[in-house]
């Protein structure tokens, strides 16, 4: 995976932020969100591999959570993103942790991370996987007549919004460009289903936050990030799902603010 591949949006002027989407998403799903920060800061989204823009790696490369880390690494030592303030949802969320543990982020604002779920939860991920692996021998366009039907929107509503009822979960569905045979999210959602974030000490300013409407990674899952994360502050985002920038993208904005002027502070005191 070459950083020089990825692509990216860069706006605002300040110490930056990058944020990191979630797995199948891209990095529009922040599209509602940065606007809120970029007075402040400089803004980066980009497009991890294999989604959005940014192309996957060959079949023989490695392609999992830490593999992403080095690459997001790579990118911002590229750019010249020293200390970047990370914000990422669900795998975004891991890979921002994982920096966090490495010493590169200057702070890490995480909305329901991978990596801290129970046997069961996990159990439901590998399903997923094999319905991923299942739905790449159908045909294309079945596979979108199929999405675009009423009981598959409304799944799609409840697994990822906050109150599937509203006017603007409804255009919610399912994708399902990338349910083909050897595509980035089919070969990565056994390798989520595997991950766990292991306890490690995070040297700087960590907000954890998850919706209390989650359905996709169960907000259950705070209790075990925060064990593994003692010096988080947890957050609990009302009436958020999954993608909690869709559903409150105010809340998930001052979410990020808080734990950047945090560490702002820590910096300003230090100097």
């Amino acid at each position: 995976m070459d950083p020089r591949h990825i692509a990216y949006e860069r706006h605002g002027s300040g110490r930056p932020i990058v944020l990191l989407h979630g797995l199948g998403d891209r990095r529009q799903s922040w599209r509602a969100v940065a606007p809120q920060l970029v007075a402040d800061y400089e803004v980066v989204s980009i497009d991890l591999p294999g989604f959005g823009e940014s192309p996957a790696p060959a079949r023989d490369e490695p392609y999992d959570v830490h593999g992403l880390v080095r690459v997001v690494r790579e990118f911002c030592a590229l750019h010249g993103l020293q200390h970047p303030h990370l914000a990422g949802n669900s795998l975004g969320g891991s890979i921002a942790l994982e920096l966090g543990v490495q010493g590169v982020a200057g702070s890490v604002t995480v909305f329901s991370p991978a990596g801290f779920s129970d046997n069961l939860a996990r159990w439901g991920m590998r399903t997923v996987g094999m319905v991923a692996n299942l739905a790449t021998r159908i045909p294309m366009p079945i596979k979108e007549r199929l999405a675009d039907t009423p009981p598959a929107r409304a799944a799609a509503r409840v697994a990822l919004r906050g109150d599937p009822s509203s006017p603007e979960a409804k255009a919610t569905r399912f994708g399902v460009r990338g349910l083909e045979p050897g595509a980035p999210y089919v070969r990565m959602v056994p390798k989520i289903a595997e991950y766990d974030f292991v306890s490690r000490p995070i040297d700087c300013p960590v907000t954890i936050a998850w919706g209390d409407h989650d359905r996709t990674l169960l907000p259950s899952s705070a209790r075990h990030a925060h064990e593994r994360v003692p010096s988080a502050r947890m957050v609990s985002l009302l009436g958020a799902g999954h993608i909690p920038m869709a559903d409150d993208p105010l809340a998930v904005a001052e979410q990020i603010r808080w734990t950047c002027n945090a560490a702002d502070r820590l910096v300003a005191r230090i100097r």
